[in-house]
Formats: C-alpha cells, structure tokens, sequence
C-alpha cells in the first residue's frame, strides 16, 4: 500500500469564503489520495516515515485550464496589439515552426519544465495543428508526472495556410492522438477547435460527434473580443449567439470555454444550465485589451469561475500571478460598480485551485478522497516569523515564484 506522512503547515480552500488551516499537523495520504489530517498522528500510521517540513507551509497544486504551449516562447512580444493582429504578427508565424519536430520538442522541453517550477500540476493545454508536435507534448508531458489534457488544435480557416488542414486531416490527426491517448492515467486528449472562425460549421460538427462518441471534454474560446465577437456574428449568421455556435455542434458537454467577457444573457443562462467552466484569464485580457471578465457578476449568478495563464496572451505561466491579477481587476470594477465586491484572496485561491480541479475529478483541496496534489511553500525566516499562515499565503500569491516552491506531489508522489 503507497502510504505517506507529511508534516507542516497545511492550508486550502473547501468552500471559496474561507481557508481551511492546519498548524503544524500532519496530513496522511493512502493511494495518493487524502485520508485525513491531524494535530496528533494516530496510532496506526505513527510506524510510517514522516517528511517533516517544518514551518513551511502545505498547499493544493495550482490548476491551470487554459495555456497555450507552442506560445511559451512569444510570452512578453507584441503585447501593443490586440487579439487578431497579435495573432495573425506573432502567434501564426511561430507555430508554422512546430512542423519541424527538433523545434517542437525543444520548445515544449522548455515550456515542461517552467509548468511544474511554477507549481502547476494540472493544465489544460493548447498544441498546435500538428500532430506529430502534438504527440511529442503528450510525451513529454507524461515524463513530467503531472496530469493534464491536451489538444491538437483544428483549424481549417482564417488562418496561414502552413498551419492550416483540410477538415480530413485536421479530424485524422486528431483521432489518432486520441485513440493513443484516451487511456493514460494522467495526461489526457481533449477535442480542441481553436475558436468558432478558425472552423468551419462541418468541422465544428464533426469534432462534436468525436467528442460524444469518446466521451471526452472539449476546450475553445468564447467572446474574448468585441471585434471577434462580431466577426463570429459574420461567420455564422444563423446562430443565435457565440455560445450557440459550440452548442449546436455538440461541443458544450463537459466544456471549458475561456475568457466568456461578452456575454449575453441568454448565453449567461446556457452557460449554466449546461454547467460550462469559465476560464479567467486577467493577465491576458490586460495585454492584448480585451476587457475584464465581471467575475463577480458571474459568481454571484452561481457560474463556474476557474483560472488560466493564457500564455503567451499572458506573458507569465505563474497561476499564483493569475490569482493576484484577478483580484486586482475585480477591484477595478469595484471603483466603477461599487455593488461588486472584490474578490477575497481565499476566492481567487480556490478558482485556481478547486474550483480547477473539479474538471480533473477530486483535486485542488484536502479533503478527505482527494488527491494529494500539493505544494510545499517555503518563505523568508522573518516572513514566516512574522505573519500568520494565512498572511504567508497571500505574500506567496502576490511576490512568491518557483523558488519559492520547495517540494511538489501529483497523487501522493514526489515529482
């Protein structure tokens, strides 16, 4: 039986109004999942070796639902532009290079690694169309020991013509990734149309049967923009709304939609009925102007808020920078509707780390039956002299990095 004892300052979120914090106890995990956590060790596990952290503190692994891995390389340029140009000037011309697998290895090696230093150990990730690139990810990935899904991007439309593929490859490729991938343990396929311009209405029909025949998860962008929204108003004239181009090709069962700034009540409505996660990704909407998702207004109408880098549209991979970025924006809506409150520190910690993990089952939290995905935090002496363990939390998420990140587990293993 894989048993293990660790021992510090254990801290996270059941519920988004509060954390959940245990001084210095002991956190007991039996086949990577959480059995309970104790002030004094009970009888039957005091035979087990014991990782003693010390002060240090204890904390869910970040989950981050919306990363663009061929982008890791472009975090930071064309951050002047806006969504379309600084797609069409930056994002299309580096992934046409993903064709060449050296590059794609080399690039994803590079983006691996900064994804598990930074502390995320659950993602939903974005490829390229390729998909010999695509399943080079998948193995990379895999080495990593960190769960995820990942999808080829389809895109027959609207874009270069090096990154582009007929509705028959695009559909080919992807199936194969999925066949050979639908059983792992950890990483994961998820049918990816890029977002609703870059598809056309056959191939958008046809990834929503993949995805029912499959049964698996689908992630894409809904209202970024107000440019891009109207210009899926062009493109699919008969549709009702942005959402209903997804909705009637099938792909709202068990799916992410990211950024969700524009929508129409209707849309709102959809969007929870049919129990859709919304992915917030402040970082981004700030450098390519996009607006900010009205968190609270969507919180309070009982919507699914997760978190996401959005790399490179977001220019650091850090989920913890995501989470202070996102409180930031909700006090500037504060300034201009002051009935919005701000989001606390602990909601913005539970959207990345819960409220996340609920797309990958029982992760995010330590309550008892989830995973034991965590990081242990170690700060400055004086910081953790100083300050409760709450208070060292909240420092960590606004100034803390990878250096930061002493130790790492995914299902009760040390990675």
């Amino acid at each position: 039986m894989n048993e293990l004892v660790v021992k510090g300052n254990v801290i996270y979120t059941k519920g988004m109004e509060r954390f959940e914090v245990f001084e210095n106890s002991y956190l007991v995990a039996i086949e990577g999942k959480v059995e309970g956590i104790y002030k004094e060790l009970p009888e039957a596990y005091r035979g087990l070796p014991i990782e003693d952290y010390g002060n240090r503190l204890i904390i869910p692994g970040f989950v981050d639902l919306h990363i663009h891995a061929p982008q890791y390389l472009q975090r930071g340029l064309g951050m002047n532009k806006q969504l379309l140009e600084w797609l069409s000037d930056y994002t299309f011309e580096l992934e046409k290079k993903f064709k060449d697998l050296d590059f794609a290895r080399k690039a994803y090696e590079y983006f691996a690694e900064d994804l598990v230093a930074s502390g995320t150990l659950r993602a939903c990730i974005y490829a390229s169309s390729s998909t010999e690139a695509t399943e080079t990810l998948f193995e990379i990935l895999k080495e990593k020991g960190i769960g995820a899904y990942i999808g080829k991007v389809n895109m027959n439309r609207n874009a270069p013509e090096a990154i582009l593929e007929s509705t028959e490859d695009s559909l080919k490729g992807t199936i194969y990734l999925i066949r050979k991938y639908k059983d792992e343990p950890l990483v994961k396929p998820i049918v990816t149309p890029r977002f609703a311009p870059s598809c056309t209405q056959d191939l958008l029909d046809e990834l929503g049967k993949i995805a029912d025949i499959y049964h698996l998860p689908v992630q894409s962008h809904l209202s970024e923009t107000k440019r891009e929204v109207e210009w899926v108003r062009e493109l699919f004239p008969n549709a009702k709304n942005y959402l209903d181009v997804y909705g009637k090709s099938g792909l709202l069962r068990n799916a992410l939609m990211a950024h969700a700034i524009y929508m129409e009540e209707e849309e709102i409505m959809e969007v929870k009925k049919r129990d859709v996660f919304l992915i917030h990704c402040p970082d981004s909407n700030i450098n390519i102007r996009s607006g900010i998702m009205p968190v609270r207004e969507y919180l309070n109408r009982g919507l699914k808020i997760t978190l996401g880098s959005d790399v490179a549209g977001g220019h650091r991979l850090a989920l913890n920078d995501a989470m202070a970025r996102a409180i930031q924006l909700s006090k500037l809506i504060n300034m201009q509707s002051p009935e919005l409150e701000p989001l606390r520190v602990s909601e913005a910690f539970y959207m990345g780390t819960k409220a996340g993990g609920a797309f990958f089952g029982k992760t995010g939290s330590f309550e008892t039956g989830y995973f034991f995905d965590a990081l242990v935090i170690e700060d400055h002496p004086l910081v953790a002299e100083l300050y409760s363990i709450e208070e060292r939390l909240e420092k960590f998420l606004y100034t803390g990095n990878s250096q930061n990140i002493y130790a790492r587990y995914v299902e009760g293993k040390r990675i």
